[in-house]
């Protein structure tokens, strides 16, 4: 299934304690992520940071929590550059999550089917009115 994700709204930071480096920034995605999409992010954007100065103390372990990217020890040096860096593994997460239904080989169902069967178990979850 295809899986595609966009920043959906200002950059926010967080100082972080006194003994650490840098500062907290959170970015908000336009919906939580999959692991499978969020593993991908991280790949790319680990690879596109590798080589850069100033990234010493940047932790990508869990970068996405939720529906938000957490990038923890960010430094005045490398904030000008981090942005266009964590672009580029936005855009290569979404590629890498483009529908292979052909590639994954042939179903067991429809898609019709499958969402028919969410919607009975979502309505049996709700409690009667």
């Amino acid at each position: 299934m295809t899986e595609h994700h966009t920043i959906a709204g200002p950059a926010r930071g967080e100082a972080l304690a006194a003994d650490r480096a840098g500062a907290r920034v959170r970015l908000a995605l336009d919906s939580a992520p999959t692991p499978r999409w969020s593993s991908a992010l991280t790949a790319h954007l680990a690879a596109g940071l590798t080589g850069h100065a100033s990234v010493g103390h940047l932790r990508l372990n869990g970068v996405v929590q939720g529906a938000d990217l957490v990038l923890e020890g960010v430094e005045p040096e490398a904030a000008e550059w981090m942005g266009p860096a964590l672009l580029a593994a936005i855009i290569a997460a979404n590629s890498a999550c483009e529908d292979d239904g052909a590639a994954a080989g042939p179903r067991n169902m429809e898609q019709a089917e499958a969402d028919r069967l969410a919607r009975a178990v979502g309505d049996g979850a709700r409690p009667a009115p």
